[in-house]
C-alpha cells in the first residue's frame, strides 16, 4: 500500500522525497528484521499472535496513516503495521507446513505464496483507487477487509480468533541424538537473498527502461504487472513440478532458465521482448515457493524461524542490493545496470547447485525407477 500513497503524502503533507522514502524503509526493515525473531519465539517458546489478529493489526495501522498528519506518528504507524505483517508469516506458514507431506509440500506452499503475491499485485491498485476518490482518509476503508477476515478466520481456523500456533517442533520431532546441520539452510538463504536482489532490481528499473523504449508510464507499469502475474502462474507450476521431479532439480532449472530469458528480453524489441519478459517472470518466480518448501524441510524443527528468514530477512536484505544497480546506472547507464541484473541470479544458481540437498530424479535414475 505504501508506494501508492507516497505521492499524496508528499503533496498533501509536504514531505520531502527522503522523508517519504523513509516510511517505506522503516516498514520493510521492521518487518524483515522482526520476522525471524517472531519465528524463533514460536519455535522455542510457543509464542504466536493469531493469524487474524496479525492481519487486523496491519490493516488498522495502515488505515490510520490516512488521518494522521504528524510525521513521527505516521512513521510509528508504519512500524506497527509492519509488526502485524511480521507476526503473520511465521504463524501462517507453520499452519501450512502442518498441512503438508513430502509429496505435496511444494504444491500446498505455492498456493499460500500465490495468495500473498496476488495481494502484492492488487494492493497498490486498491490503495490508489481509495486515495484518488477520497484522498488519504480513504485509507480508513482498509479496515473493512481486515475485519471481514477476522470474522472469516474465526470460523475457518481451529481455535478461532484467539487460536495460537503451537510450535512446529513438537509435531516434527528430530531423530534421537541428531541435530540437523544449519549449513544447508544458510546456503539456501544466501541463494534466496541473491534471487530477491534480482527480483527487486527488475521491478525497480524495468518501468524506467520501458518508458525509455517508447512506452507510456501506464503501459510500462502494465507490462511489469503482467510479469508479476506470470510469476504467480510460475509459482503454482513450480510447486507441483518440484513435488514430482525434485525441489533441487527445479530450483536449478528455474534459475538457469531465467538468465537467458532476461538477456533475450534485453536484446529484443516490441512484442517479442515482452514475451521474453513474461517468460522471465514465470521462470524466476516459479522458484519462490519451492525455496520456502525446501527451507521447511531443511529446518523441520524450526519452521517458524525458517519462514521468518525466507519471507522476511532474505527479501529485506536482497532488496538492499538494488542500490548497487542504482550506482551502476548513475555511473554508467540504465542499460548497464539492467545488464547486471542476471549476475546475482547466476550466483544463486551456483549456490543451489552445491546445496547439500538430495537430487530426487537423479536418485530415481540410479535406482532404475521412473518418475511418478
Amino acid at each position: 500500500m505504501l508506494p501508492a500513497i507516497i505521492p499524496l503524502l508528499i503533496r498533501d503533507n509536504g514531505y520531502s522525497y527522503l522523508a517519504a522514502g523513509l516510511l517505506v524503509t522503516a516498514y520493510n526493515l521492521a518487518s524483515s528484521c522482526t520476522q525471524p525473531v517472531v519465528g524463533w519465539l514460536a519455535d522455542t517458546r510457543g509464542f504466536s499472535v493469531s493469524i487474524s489478529i496479525s492481519l487486523l493489526i496491519s490493516g488498522v495501522f495502515i488505515a490510520l496513516m490516512g488521518i494522521a498528519h504528524d510525521y513521527r506518528l505516521i512513521l510509528l504507524l508504519a512500524i506497527l503495521a509492519a509488526l502485524g505483517h511480521a507476526c503473520f508469516h511465521p504463524a501462517a506458514l507453520s499452519r501450512v507446513s502442518r498441512l503438508c507431506s513430502t509429496g505435496n509440500r511444494g504444491r500446498i506452499t505455492s498456493y499460500f505464496v500465490v495468495g500473498g503475491n496476488l495481494g502484492y499485485a492488487i494492493g497498490p491498485a486498491i490503495a490508489g483507487a481509495l486515495v484518488y476518490w477520497y484522498g488519504l482518509p480513504g485509507l480508513l476503508f482498509l479496515v473493512l477487509p481486515a475485519l471481514l477476515m477476522v470474522l472469516a478466520l474465526r470460523y475457518l481456523l481451529p481455535g478461532g480468533i484467539a487460536g495460537g500456533c503451537p510450535p512446529v517442533r513438537q509435531q516434527v520431532p528430530a531423530p534421537a541424538g541428531e541435530t540437523p546441520s544449519k549449513r544447508p539452510f544458510a546456503i539456501l538463504m544466501a541463494a534466496s537473498v541473491l534471487r530477491a536482489w534480482t527480483i527487486y532490481a527488475a521491478i525497480t528499473f524495468l518501468p524506467t527502461y520501458l518508458v525509455g523504449q517508447g512506452y507510456t508510464l501506464f503501459g510500462a507499469s502494465a507490462i511489469v504487472t503482467l510479469m508479476l502475474l506470470a510469476g504467480v502462474g510460475g509459482q503454482v507450476f513450480g510447486g507441483q513440478i518440484s513435488d514430482r521431479y525434485g525441489r533441487k532439480e527445479f530450483m536449478v532449472f528455474g534459475l538457469a532458465a531465467a538468465v537467458p530469458l532476461f538477456w533475450l528480453f534485453f536484446v529484443s524489441t516490441g512484442f517479442v521482448a515482452i514475451v521474453f519478459l513474461l517468460l522471465f517472470g514465470f521462470a524466476l518466480w516459479s522458484t519462490f515457493a519451492v525455496a520456502v518448501a525446501m527451507g521447511h524441510e531443511l529446518l523441520p524443527q524450526n519452521v517458524g524461524l525458517a519462514s521468518g528468514m525466507m519471507l522476511g530477512l532474505a527479501i529485506g536484505v536482497g532488496g538492499l542490493g538494488v542500490a548497487v544497480n542504482g550506482m551502476i546506472a548513475d555511473q554508467y547507464s540504465l542499460g548497464a545496470a539492467l545488464c547486471t541484473i542476471p549476475v546475482p541470479l547466476i550466483a544463486a544458481l551456483l549456490l543451489m547447485a552445491v546445496l547439500p540437498y538430495p537430487w530426487k530424479s537423479l536418485a530415481r535414475v540410479r535406482a532404475g525407477e521412473k518418475p511418478a
